[in-house]
């Protein structure tokens, strides 16, 4: 049906057609539009609340005591003048327990484009550019009158690349998505640190600890966290990429060659089955942009339809209301395309990622699709009832006008809308209406907070770890031990781990118990948690060769904090039996300490240069380059020493590879020495005719002595 109408559009433009308000259809009330969706078998789905009382939503939030909040972004598409906006964080009531929301309190009004809230202490954090905001109702009446700017200096220009997406983890951080926009950032409570530059990256921060830095991303509108600490991005036409390293691992040592590891792990990559034609102005720029691809012989298709170009929202369902095999699915909307899609995840066991793939019901269809292309699924949730919540923001037009040719904008009203919004609830065809209970969490006894911990609701179990940290009661640290030790389930385990870290309460026994640990996702969080004890560095060596690789990259990854002659002949080993791997590769050569000595030790002891293979040429020429870097003459000389060994000298490629890469080092450490970088230039080594003489000549620039022409 979708092809059809795209047909019918694409021979309205041929025909010369004027179209008018024929191009673009008319929204359906509430009501009506719950007869668009198009439902995986075995659910149903419900309106939770719809205009008037919500109107432009773009995220819920939960907090323990079962309020419902929502944030408005009626300003969108376009910037708000002045120093306010119109932004709402609305309370939903649901008076008359019917199960719809029918009476809100407003929360926070004139808001600068505000995107994410998470209830923290008692109130809201809230993502509004440039600001992370915390905002407070001290009097009992649901209204803010506590207004605290945290961080200032985010990225403030277009709104669909602004910091957003505030998630509460296991191990005590928060993370945002920053879609790796330029800021400089500072923190209230901490005016003397430093500003943090936050270009390239997302966002993370712990107010109890008053740190704050980057992490890997780049994340644009939602990122998904599971039970683990893995972190899942989605940024525009990637639905599902793996944050495989994390940013202080990945920048450490300043010299590492800089390569991504955010991993697409998509089988299936922008497919995507939509039941929406692609609206005309997205028919028509798709058709201007190919003809001139083509004209041009780029190797590039545009799509205007069937493929994911808007993503937004990843959620990890992580409640206990749908059957067991939802667990730890990923939902992310895609709002161009008007739907819900699925991923089913599986963990590798060769290499530390995943591969995101359709269930076996869904090949040829997604978990829920609308034919009302008004429907915009912007962000999803989980409730403590277990159900899955979906936030539609309702407009006619979501596309950002900037990236719209001006001519068809004529007919578009990107307000369209802006007096709508819907959010939807997802059930099991059989829900239980007891899991509709609401959370009174806030007066509760410590102790029944730990007991929340083992809540096969996710949702219960973060809420409960995050009001522990804020009670800061240490009398429960006994009744925490005793369920890290004695609890059956692994994820309960790990959540009474991390309540001690965050009470200060960890002690080397307890991690060293965590690596030793059944499950392998709480002995990757013992090897983390092991950086911070130098005492259990043998124990954490031992982890490289545990039976699960994803605890042997991270074992990999804390080895390399420390600087010890052990660690380096553990990362060479290491390497000489995961080096095909370019994520192993980035996590040995991440280490603080690498250095030429580590191809030394390769070489001498543990039979590097025995087995050719591919791999290796791109290992020597990146730890060349990270030695060219560092410019320590000594270094460099050893390496040139190396690169000499019969060994080396024998397998072709290597010796090159290694030139290659010291040359690109060198020419980074000089900057703007013209004179040196000069003196590279005239070195040249294309064959192993030329090899030697190209290490003679390196040598007299490291010496900063004339090359000979």
């Amino acid at each position: 049906m979708n092809h059809y109408f795209a047909r019918l559009f694409i021979l309205c433009i041929l025909l010369g057609f004027s179209c008018g308000e024929e191009r673009y259809s008319d929204p359906l009330g509430p009501e009506e539009a719950l007869k668009s969706f198009h439902l995986r078998e075995g659910f149903k789905i419900e309106l939770f609340a719809s205009e008037p009382q919500v109107i432009d939503p773009v995220e819920m939030a939960f907090d323990e005591q079962g309020n419902v909040f929502v944030v408005e972004m009626p300003d969108y598409p376009f910037e708000p003048e002045g120093d306010k906006g119109s932004g709402k964080i609305k309370v939903l009531q649901d008076t008359d327990s019917d199960g719809r929301i029918d009476h809100t309190v407003i929360f926070a009004d004139s808001l600068l484009e505000a995107t994410s809230i998470l209830p923290w202490e008692g109130g809201l954090l809230v993502a509004a550019a440039p600001y992370i905001l915390f905002l407070k109702d001290t009097n009992g009446d649901l209204v803010s009158d506590s207004r605290e700017i945290l961080f200032s200096g985010f990225y403030d220009k277009n709104s669909e690349l602004q910091i957003t997406s505030l998630r509460f983890a296991v191990d005590n951080w928060i993370y945002a998505a920053n879609n790796g926009q330029a800021g400089e950032v500072t923190f209230s409570r901490k005016p003397d640190a430093p500003a943090l530059s936050t270009n390239g990256g997302d966002f993370r921060f712990r107010l109890d600890r008053g740190q704050f830095e980057l992490e890997t991303g780049v994340a644009q509108f939602g990122h998904s966290i599971d039970d683990w600490g893995n972190r899942f991005t989605t940024q525009n036409t990637l639905h599902i990429r793996h944050a495989a390293i994390p940013w202080r691992y990945l920048h450490r040592n300043p010299h590492l060659p800089r390569s991504t590891s955010l991993i697409n792990i998509s089988d299936h990559d922008l497919e995507m089955f939509q039941l929406t034609p692609a609206p005309y102005w997205r028919a028509e720029r798709t058709r201007r942009r190919q003809k001139q691809f083509d004209e041009e012989n780029l190797d590039r298709v545009e799509y205007a339809e069937d493929a994911f170009t808007g993503c937004s929202g990843a959620l990890m369902y992580d409640g206990h209301a749908f059957p067991t095999e939802y667990y730890g699915n990923v939902f992310t909307g895609d709002v161009a395309g008007n739907l819900v899609h699925r991923d089913v995840l599986k963990l590798l066991d060769t290499v530390p990622t995943f591969v995101a793939s359709r269930d076996s019901g869904e090949k040829t269809r997604e978990f829920l699709a609308s034919t009302d292309p008004w429907f915009r699924p912007v962000s999803l949730s989980v409730g403590p009832d277990g159900y899955l919540y979906i936030v539609d923001m309702y407009r006619q037009h979501i596309e950002g006008p900037a990236f719209i040719p001006e001519d068809l904008k004529t007919d578009m009203e990107f307000y369209n809308g802006s007096d709508r919004g819907r959010i939807y609830r997802i059930v099991p065809e059989n829900a239980d209406e007891k899991n509709k209970a609401i959370p009174k969490m806030k007066r509760l006894p410590t102790a029944e907070y730990v007991q929340l911990l083992t809540h096969p609701n996710r949702w219960w179990r973060l809420q409960a770890q995050r009001l522990l940290l804020g009670r800061k009661d240490l009398s429960i640290v006994p009744q925490l031990e005793n369920l890290f030790s004695g609890h059956s389930d692994p994820r309960v385990r790990l959540h009474a781990l991390y309540v001690l870290e965050g009470l200060d309460a960890l002690r080397a026994s307890l991690v060293s118990q965590a690596m030793k640990d059944p499950h392998p996702g709480v002995r990757r969080h013992g090897v983390m948690l092991a950086e911070r004890y130098p005492e259990l560095l043998p124990e954490l060596l031992e982890r490289t060769n545990d039976s699960s690789v994803h605890v042997v990259f991270q074992a990999t990854l804390s080895v390399g904090q420390f600087a010890d002659k052990k660690a380096l002949d553990v990362l060479a080993n290491v390497l000489t039996i995961h080096g095909e791997d370019p994520l192993f590769r980035a996590a040995v050569l991440s280490a603080r300490a690498t250095s030429a000595a580590l191809l030394d030790e390769l070489i001498t002891q543990h039979g590097f240069s025995t087995v050719a293979e591919p791999w290796k040429a791109t290992f020597i020429e990146d730890l060349a380059y990270m030695t060219g870097s560092a410019n320590q003459p000594a270094e460099v000389n050893h390496f040139l020493d190396l690169l000499s060994s019969p060994s080396i000298e024998k397998e072709s490629p290597w010796p090159l590879a290694g030139i290659t890469g010291l040359k690109k080092g060198l020419q980074r450490s000089w900057g703007e020495d013209a004179s040196r970088k000069q003196m590279l230039e005239g070195i040249q080594a294309s064959d192993t005719s030329q090899v030697r003489d190209a290490i003679r000549e390196l040598r007299k620039v490291v010496a900063n002595k004339k090359v000979v022409p």
